[in-house]
């Protein structure tokens, strides 16, 4: 968060700024000022993709013969899925909302926060903390095992696969039978006590988990998470947002190999509409000193999955509302003003002022 003390160019930090001038947004052009943005409320949407792996085991010929597996594949195969879908407000700069405040040299300029892009957040005031949306983090994997460090020397030392895969069998069904002999209570060493019992269950049923994927091949799963941002100027028609293919992945929104998701955005009129023939009107006037702010709108966001509501939400929108001016006489020499804005929507969050004595 970068801050611009202003009040370094008069020598002097104190909160007041009488007749400071504000101008729209040149290019280029802030002398002895700032140049700040309000922002627009875009939406950041969270898409959760799961792609599932499946890899043959050395034995998948033989599962059916040997352990009764049925349906067993015999090559390699990936699969994709959506999880969830999720939809938060996030603030953007707006290039039409960016003015310039130009300081009179005669008053004390304000302390000025900016965000990194601009946007602005405080006056005489340290911003408030934005909040991020939470880092995805996949689960760790978990290491690989051979299955030949479950091998009997017989089996590793068998002349063909469909040996091995014979032995292999033989070895599975020993390791079932051992165990149900030991949850019994009828093996030939039986544990001294529960933790040992435990142990030695977990290392039977691991031995037989690795053994038997020889015959049904491992599935492994990862998700990763895609992020798309939606800035919508207006009302947004139906459009696709992204399409997922089965087997593919996401892929381009005009690629038919992936099923369409949609979002569409309106806005539910809380705000009363601009009034052109006032602005128009206020242009032969004299431009009055002070802050320009948004006033928020409401936008509800509504994602399909053809034609099923997938996901619906509602938050403030700065896009379907109207912008303000704070008048500088709230930050004259008399007052310490002290005003914090949504640095999503660019409304007042908070104003404080204080008479200075």
């Amino acid at each position: 968060m970068r801050k611009y003390l202003l009040s370094a160019l008069m020598l002097l930090c104190q909160a007041a700024f009488a007749q400071t001038a504000i101008s729209d947004y040149l290019p280029g052009v802030t002398p002895e000022g700032a140049v700040y943005y309000l922002p627009k409320t875009a939406i950041r949407v969270s898409v959760l993709i799961e792609k599932t792996t499946y890899q043959p085991g050395d034995f998948c010929n033989y599962a059916q013969r040997y352990l009764r597996l049925n349906n067993v594949g015999t090559e390699p195969s990936q699969s994709y899925r959506v999880i969830s879908v999720d939809q938060t407000p996030v603030g953007v700069p707006d290039s039409l909302k960016g003015f310039s405040v130009k300081l009179n040299p005669k008053t004390v300029a304000p302390n000025i926060a900016l965000s990194d892009e601009g946007i602005l957040l405080a006056i005489n005031a340290d911003p408030r903390p934005v909040s991020k949306p939470a880092v995805f983090r996949p689960a760790p994997k978990p290491l690989p095992v051979n299955p030949r460090q479950y091998m009997n020397e017989e089996i590793l030392t068998a002349g063909s696969t469909a040996k091995m895969a014979e032995l292999t069998a033989r070895e599975i069904y020993d390791l079932r039978e051992n165990r149900n002999l030991l949850i019994k209570g009828q093996a030939d060493f039986m544990p001294s006590d529960g933790a040992q019992m435990r142990l030695m269950l977990n290392q039977m049923e691991q031995q037989d988990r690795i053994l038997t994927q020889l015959f049904a091949g491992t599935t492994t799963r990862d998700t990763t998470e895609e992020i798309i941002i939606v800035t919508p100027e207006g009302p947004l028609p139906r459009t696709v947002l992204f399409r997922l293919s089965q087997k593919l992945g996401l892929v381009d929104a005009d690629d038919l190999a992936g099923e369409p998701y949609f979002i569409a955005t309106e806005d539910l009129n809380t705000v009363a509409p601009f009034d052109e023939e006032a602005a128009a009107n206020s242009k032969h006037k004299q431009p009055e000193s002070g802050i320009y702010v948004n006033v928020a709108g409401k936008m509800r966001s509504t994602i399909y999955r053809g034609k099923e509501v997938y996901s619906t939400k509602e938050f403030p929108c700065a896009q379907f509302g109207n912008v303000e001016l704070l008048s500088g006489n709230l930050f004259n020499k008399h007052n310490t003003t002290h005003l914090w804005l949504n640095p999503i929507t660019g409304a007042v969050d908070k104003l404080e002022a204080e008479m200075t004595k």
